[in-house]
């Protein structure tokens, strides 16, 4: 076949496959491509139908979970803070010394403070020319005092447990189970709790309110400023509110507001849920289980939302009982944990690492200075340690509490706070926890800071406090001395800008209190704490020598008939410095250094010298008003004598005498507890202990030695029977006036057996009535009934209030009534609604107590209503005559709490064999220290 026609040929065969081919596969791809369509059409349309309608909404919170917790990053930009309130003034302190808070606490800044919206705008110096632009400014001259940031209460319970306490607004603890943590403070807030202005006159700016700790977990806290809101309500006093929902607000976009949360371990829920702590600790970690299963779930939802694999997602896992602990293990909610011993805290820093979140702080945590290293090993941070000055042994976990905790905390680089846990401890007096806790060591930075910047910074709120900085909000304190000086009191105290006191009482100090106090050496008694776990012996130490020899002493208090008065002084800017020669206990003179007193020891005579390095001989000093001497640990029944039955209430066996039973605290008393010998190493050598009662016959009080060993040692139970106690109070049954007819009956009527005798001792003014009472109305009752009593019997009886909360509106009364006053305590708080009418002393009252009833002629005493209180009546009596005005001196406060009350209590003295004591580096009433008491009684001189 020629060429040409093959090539035709496979043409058209070609042409002919092609045109088959064509005729057969496109129906096939267009079948193939059209079923393709309809399956990603299909495809497309099931997908659609699996995105849930609240996708938007569940992505959204998606979104929320990386957001970090903090302030906004524009937040220092501002002009004016969210808190302030239109028509405040602008206000220039100047001519202050500035404590700032930054530099560890070590700046201090001389100069000027501008204040305007609410914020800092300048420190240092403040020209004149910057001040044309504001008008109508305040001006307050500093004249050189210190300024610092505003008091921050790390532990309070303001406005849910109230002053004064009543039944309808306790909202403290919830006892609905051991985990709620879905519960808020805030929902239970009082914005009428008497305490918010007594506690702002303190220089108490910012308090977290906690629930309280009955439960593992308590729920929610608040961290509010304690000026009156503008709009009256709970929500208003939130420093910045973490439930806003305006988003123009508060953006959870942008940042997270912190919130807190309350823990606790230990006795406190194991009692309320009759439990053990293997109980609360698995009640803890069953909660956090829950909540890291949630945690999970939306984490888990999350990775697959925002890929869009939305098929069988279901909605977004969460439960608003749990949604709050979420966010613990989120680093959103700052964890603050009641927890005292070793053992809880062990437990608990377990479950951090368990779990992975952190604690912002253990409170109380009376065991940690034992364990820091266990403090360490906890997740993400070492806590916090929020803490007690002195107050201990109240319970068993606290009974290894250490006043030199904070000491040996901070030397271990760990975070210090002091607390208040108001209102176990008046939050008014924050800043004395503080000036304790440098007493016993704590760097003044630390000390400072441990009501200011430190618990600011713990709670996740240092950029809106705790700091004097420009661009911060304007809480600020105006001190009348150093703020570390005992007795230290604002003049005034700004809160947002806001001057918090009308018309405030000035006090005059001391040009000395303007410096940061010198305080004694504790190295070896903080060794001491730790060596014997938190009970270093106690017991003192007689001197070796028969004479004890006391030199480079500044003054010298003794007793006479009148009271107390200076029987020796240095003369001031010279070297005249005194010598006290003491033989067998008894004080054999007194004379200068060139003194025939300073050369009475002959050569070779065996004798012992303590150099007082500037210090001072005083009166010892009594204690009244607590059951000290009657209990070892507070809440242990087994560690205590225990509470005596009441005739008005309750029926006395025969056995115990019946209708004619009363009851000596000299039967029950326990020497040798640990409040009774720490006392006696403040100073603090005699106590008159009533029995304890709760009803309104309490018995005879005792005198006893805080250093006897038992009661048959000598010297050791001083006066067996000194007076006859009652009590009078409002408690419904029985009725105030049933109570007051009871005291007639006793006082007039028929009495059989040892009461008989004790009233009848009463009525021939052998022995005091000594009536605790606080209500001024009950007082005037009193006032009336020993008028009655002495016309109808002819002579005068003895009559002693303690307590007085309200003495001072009848204190011309009492006066002219020849009636005792023992102050208790000296700084006044209103708990009952009988102690209401307080009067509260500068910067709120010209006048303290103590000194309103001293102007009307009143015997006055002092006391303390709990025992661990007996050691610090030196610093008491001290407060109470730096806020005097000058019209309290060193002697008579020396006899508030010495001779007034013994001769308030019948306690029968010579002044020679009292006791005495030496102070190391100051007197009795300053920062020193007790290194010796002088007891004439026992023949000795024990060395501290």
């Amino acid at each position: 076949m020629p060429p040409a026609r093959a090539r035709l040929i496979r043409r058209v065969r070609y042409a002919v496959l092609t045109v088959l081919a064509t005729l057969v596969l496109a129906p096939l791809f267009f079948y193939v491509r059209t079923h393709f369509s309809l399956l990603e059409a299909s495809r497309a349309r099931a997908a659609a139908a699996t995105v849930p309608l609240r996708a938007q909404e569940y992505l959204d919170k998606c979104r929320l979970l990386d957001v970090k917790p903090g302030p906004p990053p524009d937040f220092h930009a501002r002009k004016e803070s969210d808190r302030f309130v239109p028509g405040t003034k602008p206000t220039l302190i100047k001519n202050a010394t500035i404590w700032t808070g930054s530099a560890n606490g070590l700046e201090v800044v001389h100069g000027d403070i501008l204040i305007d919206g609410g914020i800092i705008k300048r420190i240092g110096h403040v020209r004149s020319g910057e001040l044309h632009q504001y008008r109508d400014l305040a001006h307050v001259d500093a004249q050189g005092k210190w300024v610092s940031p505003g008091i921050v209460d790390l532990h309070s319970h303001l406005g849910v447990y109230n002053s004064p306490n009543l039944k309808g607004a306790f909202d403290v603890n919830s006892r609905k189970g051991p985990v709620l943590a879905w519960l808020r403070a805030l929902d239970g807030l009082n914005t009428h709790d008497d305490a918010y202005q007594l506690s702002i006159a303190g220089g108490v700016t910012t308090a977290l309110v906690l629930p309280g700790s009955a439960n593992a977990i308590g729920g929610q806290g608040a961290v509010i400023k304690l000026r009156p809101p503008t709009d009256r309500s709970p929500t208003g006093m939130l420093l910045e509110s973490p439930y806003e929902t305006n988003s123009s607000v508060y953006d959870r976009h942008a940042y997270f507001r912190y919130r807190q949360m309350k823990h606790a371990c230990g006795e406190n829920p194991d009692r309320v849920y009759s439990g053990t702590r293997m109980d609360t600790i698995w009640a803890f970690r069953q909660a956090y289980e829950k909540a890291r299963q949630i945690k999970q779930a939306q984490d888990d939802f999350c990775a697959k939302a925002v890929r869009g694999e939305w098929t069988g997602l279901g909605e977004y896992p969460e439960e608003l009982q749990w949604e709050a602990l979420v966010d613990v293990l989120r680093g959103r909610v700052k964890v603050q944990t009641h927890c005292y011993e070793t053992v809880d805290l062990d437990d608990l820093v377990r479950i951090t690492n368990e779990f992975k979140f952190s604690i912002a702080a253990f409170h109380h945590a009376h065991e940690t200075y034992l364990v820091p290293d266990t403090l360490k090993s906890a997740y993400g941070h070492p806590p916090a340690i929020a803490l007690f000055a002195t107050n201990a042994r109240y319970k068993r976990e606290s009974y290894r509490g250490s006043e030199f905790a904070p000491k040996i905390l901070a030397e271990n680089g760990l975070q210090v706070v002091m607390k208040s846990d108001h209102p176990v401890l008046n939050s008014r007096h924050l800043v004395y926890e503080a000036q304790q806790a440098h007493y016993y060591g704590l760097p003044h930075n630390l000390a400072l800071a441990s009501v200011t910047t430190t618990p600011a910074t713990v709670i996740g709120q240092d950029h809106r406090i705790g700091f004097v900085k420009e661009g911060k909000p304007a809480n600020l304190i105006l001190w009348d001395s150093h703020p570390l000086a005992l007795g230290a009191t604002p003049q005034q105290v700004w809160i947002d800008g806001i001057a918090q006191i009308d018309a405030p009482y000035l006090v005059s100090k001391p040009a000395f209190l303007q410096k940061p106090p010198t305080t004694p050496n504790f190295d070896k008694e903080a060794e001491a704490a730790l060596k014997y776990e938190g009970l270093p012996p106690l017991v003192p130490k007689p001197a070796k020598a028969r004479t004890v020899i006391f030199t480079n002493v500044t003054s010298v208090y003794l007793r006479d008939e009148q009271g107390v008065n200076e029987a020796f002084t240095a003369r001031a800017g010279t070297r005249d410095v005194g010598v006290v020669v003491v033989r067998d206990g008894k004080l054999s003179c007194i004379g200068n250094a060139d003194s025939a007193c300073a050369s009475s020891v002959a050569i070779g005579e065996e004798a012992e010298y303590i150099n007082l390095e500037g210090g001072a001989v005083s009166p010892a000093l009594v204690t009244t008003g607590s059951p000290l001497g009657l209990e070892e640990i507070r809440s242990e029944p087994s560690t205590m004598d225990g509470y005596v039955l009441d005739p008005l209430t309750e029926t006395v066996p025969q056995i115990a005498g019946g209708e004619g039973a009363v009851i000596r605290a000299a039967d029950g008393l326990q020497f040798g507890t640990r409040d009774a010998l720490i006392a006696y190493r403040s100073g603090v050598t005699t106590a008159v202990t009533a029995p304890k009662s709760s009803g309104f016959l309490v018995g005879l009080s005792a005198a006893f030695s805080t250093a006897g060993r038992h009661k048959l040692e000598e010297g050791a139970l001083l006066q067996e029977t000194t007076a006859l106690h009652v009590s009078i109070h409002p408690v419904g049954t029985p009725s105030v006036s049933t109570q007051i007819a009871a005291l007639r009956n006793l006082l007039l009527g028929e009495t059989k057996g040892e009461l008989a005798h004790a009233t009848e001792r009463v009525k021939k003014g052998e022995i005091p009535l000594v009536v605790r009472v606080h209500s001024a109305d009950i007082i005037a009752s009193t006032i009336v009934l020993k008028s009655e009593v002495e016309a109808k019997l002819g002579n005068d009886i003895k009559v002693t209030l303690i307590g007085g909360r309200e003495a001072h509106l009848l204190a011309k009364e009492i006066g002219e009534a020849n009636i005792g006053v023992i102050v208790a305590p000296t700084r006044p708080f209103p708990h009952s609604w009988d102690e209401k009418r307080l009067l509260p002393g500068p910067p709120l009252s010209e006048k303290n107590a103590v000194a309103e009833l001293l102007a009307h002629g009143v015997t006055v005493g002092v006391g303390v209503p709990e025992a661990w209180e007996a050691r610090n009546t030196r610093f008491d009596i001290a407060w109470a005559a730096l806020e005097s005005n000058g019209t309290i001196s060193k002697a008579t406060a020396l006899a508030l709490a010495s001779t007034n009350v013994e001769k308030l209590l019948g306690v029968e003295t010579e002044g020679s064999q009292n006791d005495l004591v030496a102070t190391l580096g100051g007197d009795l009433l300053s920062f020193s220290k007790v290194v010796a008491v002088i007891s004439p009684r026992r023949e000795v001189v024990d060395i501290l």
